[in-house]
C-alpha cells in the first residue's frame, strides 16, 4: 500500500485576485513561507520515502521546507502543475466573471476547455497516470505530492468515482493535506483538506 499526502502551495499575492495559472515568477508570500514551514514541522515524522512537486515556484517553496526537515530531495514531476489557463493566465477574477466562458467552463468542469488551455478530464488523466507512477514506484511508504487546487481536487474525484461538475464541493484550501491510499487493485480517501488553520 501507498499513502499519498496531497499538499496544496501556500499562499501567494495571486491568491483570490487574479488567475496565476503557469504565470513564471509566483512565489510564497510571507503568509505562504511560514505555511510551509509549520506543515514542514507537522509532517517530519510522518516517514516519507519522496517529495514530489509540480515545477511552478510556489509549490517548490512549499515542498522543499518538507524534502529537508525529511533528509529528501523535492523531485519535479510537471504532471502536478497547475491547469493549463491558456487565455485567462493572469486575468483578474473580476475579469473573468465577465467573459461567459468562464460561466461556462465553471458549470461544466466535465466538457469545457479553457481558451488555448486544458480541460479538467486532461487535468485529472495526467494526474491519474502521475500518481499511479508513483505508486508503482513506490509500492510501500508515504509519498509527499505538492500541487494546486484543482488538480488535487481532480484526482479527488477520480478516486471518489464524484463527477468533475461537481469538483468544487471539494475545498482545497492553501497548505491543506488531503489523503489517498492505493493498493493494487482498491483505493481509499482517508482524508481532504486538513489544515492547521482549521478551527
Amino acid at each position: 500500500m501507498t499513502t499519498f499526502l496531497l499538499i496544496r502551495h501556500g499562499d501567494n499575492d495571486y491568491l483570490g485576485r487574479a488567475l496565476a495559472g503557469w504565470t513564471p515568477g509566483v512565489h510564497l508570500n510571507a503568509r505562504g513561507r511560514a505555511q510551509a514551514e509549520r506543515l514542514a514541522e507537522r509532517l517530519s515524522r510522518c516517514g516519507a520515502v519522496a517529495v514530489y512537486s509540480s515545477p511552478l515556484e510556489r509549490t517548490r517553496e512549499t515542498a522543499e521546507p518538507i524534502a529537508r526537515r525529511l533528509g529528501l530531495e523535492v523531485r519535479i514531476c510537471e504532471a502536478l502543475g497547475e491547469v493549463q489557463a491558456g487565455e485567462w493566465t493572469g486575468r483578474t477574477f473580476e475579469e473573468l466573471r465577465q467573459d461567459k466562458r468562464w460561466k461556462l467552463f465553471n458549470s461544466f468542469r466535465g466538457g469545457a476547455r479553457i481558451p488555448g488551455g486544458e480541460t479538467m478530464l486532461e487535468v485529472q488523466h495526467r494526474m491519474a497516470a502521475a500518481i499511479e507512477q508513483m505508486r508503482r514506484a513506490h509500492p510501500e511508504g508515504t509519498v509527499i505530492a505538492v500541487s494546486h487546487a484543482d488538480p488535487i481536487r481532480a484526482i479527488l474525484c477520480h478516486y471518489l468515482g464524484m463527477p468533475l461538475d461537481l469538483m468544487h464541493r471539494l475545498e482545497i484550501g492553501t497548505a491543506s493535506v488531503s489523503e489517498i491510499r492505493l493498493g493494487d487493485d482498491w483505493a481509499q480517501v482517508t482524508r481532504i483538506n486538513v489544515s492547521d488553520e482549521l478551527p
